[in-house]
């Protein structure tokens, strides 16, 4: 059992971080109203807070914006998912087969570099107008960065682990499943939290075409009709819901890696 001292020293450590965070947030939201109540900029290009309020409610009211949430929140979590599943083994593969990373490396550094956006005609054209190409959309502005992510932290793994588990033995498995794993998984899970923001940042390029739904479709519908109070819910509901998944991938790691910190924490 923790003592009273050591509970009040850990609140003491947390405490600066969760001011400081209430402290940016309120000074936005200020700044916004002063912008907004005081007149001095037109609610036609920054609408209210209240106006911004009222929006969510309607659609909340209506049922649509549960709807466009869902969506989006499906569609952002099957492309990284799909990322995350590919990008891992080969990820791994490379930071450990210089002959494989010679051979597909460059792939990946040129394929980065691409604009997602760029590649809309063409997902649509190879794959239609179904969901499939709004997985994909986010699978490719995420799945080039990851597995260079994923190469690099198993490639920081201390070689005297890999060595000491070899020289006891260890086949080629184990030493991925026994060593290489578990010695990256916390930079790994890391690797996942940053992706799926970045999953979230291509949500409105994935929903531009033929969407019907989601959170980024109502963004560039409203943009049509200069209904700014909406597009700024949209926004908003985007963010809360990516601080969302940050939050439990930062939860999730702490169950998974207990003994990990980042520098800061």
């Amino acid at each position: 059992m923790e003592t009273e001292k050591e509970i009040e020293l850990k609140n003491e450590k947390r405490s600066p971080g969760g001011i400081l965070s209430a402290v940016s947030f309120s000074l936005i939201i200020i700044i916004w109203c002063v912008l907004t109540y005081g007149g001095l900029v037109s609610d036609i290009f920054v609408p209210s807070p209240t106006d911004v309020v009222n929006a969510v409610i309607r659609m909340a009211r209506d049922g649509s914006l549960w709807e466009h949430c869902f969506m989006s929140a499906k569609r952002v979590m099957v492309g990284w998912f799909w990322s995350a599943v590919i990008a891992l083994p080969l990820g791994m593969l490379m930071a450990s087969s210089k002959r494989f990373s010679a051979l597909i490396q460059p792939l990946i550094e040129f394929a980065r570099y691409l604009p997602v956006v760029a590649l809309v005609p063409l997902t649509i054209l190879y794959l239609g107008i179904d969901e499939t190409q709004k997985y994909v959309i986010i699978w490719l502005g995420t799945f080039f960065q990851l597995i260079l992510m994923v190469a690099d932290t198993v490639s920081s793994v201390d070689k005297n682990m890999i060595n000491a588990a070899r020289t006891l033995g260890a086949s080629r498995l184990q030493v991925y499943r026994e060593v290489i794993f578990p010695a990256s998984l916390p930079g790994l899970l890391d690797d996942f939290r940053l992706t799926i923001g970045w999953a979230w940042t291509y949500l409105v390029v994935a929903e531009m075409v033929a969407a019907s739904s989601g959170l980024g479709y109502i963004i560039l519908k409203s943009q049509r009709f200069l209904a700014t109070d909406v597009i700024f819910a949209g926004l908003i509901m985007i963010g809360l819901i990516g601080l969302v998944t940050d939050l439990l991938m930062r939860i999730l790691t702490k169950l998974l890696v207990p003994w990990y910190e980042r520098l800061g924490d």
